[in-house]
C-alpha cells in the first residue's frame, strides 16, 4: 500500500512539475516529497528489522506453551485455534488459547497468553482497543486484585463489554502481563524505546507475556486466575531468564524418536 501511494504520488508529482514556471518548485510539493521519504525511512526500518528477526527466527520458550497443562484442578481446557493471519499481525513468539470449562461449576473461561521477546510489539493490545474495534462496547474498566492460590498478588484491570443488540451478550476480561518475570497491570512498563529494539540475542530474560482471561460474568474469570496464574508464571522466563517448568516437563519426542 505504501509503495503504492509513493508510485503514484512520484507520477503526479512528475506531472505538477512539468506545468511550473522553471526555478520554481510549489511549497506542497516540497512538502509532499519530504512525507515520502520518512514513510520510506520507515518501510526501510521495518524491513531491515524483520530481515534480522526472520534471520533469527522466534525466540522458542525451553517448554512451549502447547505443553501447559489441560487439567488444571477442577478446570478442563480444549484449544481453540487462531487463523494465521491473526497470529501475523499479533507478532507473537509463542501463544496459547484455549477454552477451560470447570467440572465442578459448568462455568467457561478462556485462557489467552502471548509471549513476545520484543516487547514494544505488544503495545496496542489491549482489550479496551481490540473488542472495541470488534464491535464490542465498552462498558467500564476498573483496577483489581486477584491473590493466586500460593498468595502472590497479581494486580489486573478487569474490563467490561456488552455486543450490542437485542440480546445482550456481555464478556468480562481480566487482563495483566508479565514482564521480565515481574506481574503488572501496565503497559506504560515496556512502552519506552528501550523495550522497541529487536532482541537480537535472544535473551529469554528479556520479554513481555499478556494474559487474558475472559467470560461472561466475573467470578469464573477471577477464579481461573486464582488457580492458574502460578502454573503460568512456571512457563515463562524469571527475571535471570529460568524456566521452572523445563525441570519438571519433558519436551515431546520428535517422530523420529
Amino acid at each position: 500500500m505504501y509503495l503504492f501511494s509513493i508510485e503514484n504520488s512520484a507520477k503526479q508529482a512528475r506531472g505538477i512539475r512539468s506545468t511550473q514556471p522553471a526555478g520554481r518548485v510549489a511549497l506542497w510539493l516540497i512538502w509532499a516529497l519530504a512525507v515520502l521519504l520518512l514513510i520510506s525511512s520507515g518501510i526501510t526500518y521495518r524491513l531491515l528489522a524483520s530481515r534480522i528477526l526472520d534471520g533469527k527466527g522466534p525466540i522458542q520458550l525451553p517448554v512451549p506453551l502447547s505443553a501447559f497443562p489441560i487439567e488444571i484442578g477442577d478446570w478442563r481446557g480444549k484449544d481453540v485455534p487462531i487463523p494465521d493471519n491473526v497470529q501475523k499481525v499479533a507478532g507473537n513468539d509463542d501463544f496459547l488459547n484455549r477454552l477451560y470449562i470447570n467440572k465442578a461449576t459448568g462455568q467457561w473461561v478462556n485462557v489467552y497468553v502471548a509471549f513476545c521477546a520484543r516487547p514494544g510489539t505488544m503495545l496496542g493490545h489491549r482489550p479496551d482497543i481490540c473488542y472495541t474495534g470488534g464491535g464490542w462496547v465498552r462498558d467500564g474498566t476498573q483496577s483489581s486484585e486477584v491473590t493466586s492460590n500460593s498468595g502472590t498478588k497479581i494486580p489486573c484491570l478487569t474490563h467490561r463489554f456488552y455486543w450490542p443488540s437485542a440480546e445482550r451478550q456481555e464478556r468480562v476480561v481480566l487482563n495483566f502481563y508479565i514482564l521480565n518475570g515481574q506481574l503488572t497491570s501496565k503497559e506504560s512498563e515496556f512502552s519506552g524505546m528501550a523495550w522497541r529494539t529487536p532482541n537480537i540475542g535472544g535473551r529469554l530474560a528479556r520479554y513481555v507475556a499478556q494474559v487474558q482471561i475472559s467470560s461472561v460474568l466475573e467470578n469464573p474469570v477471577r477464579k481461573a486466575a486464582q488457580d492458574m496464574t502460578e502454573l503460568i508464571l512456571d512457563f515463562l522466563p524469571d527475571e535471570t531468564g529460568k524456566v521452572r517448568a523445563a525441570d519438571y516437563i519433558k519436551p515431546a519426542a520428535s517422530p523420529a524418536e
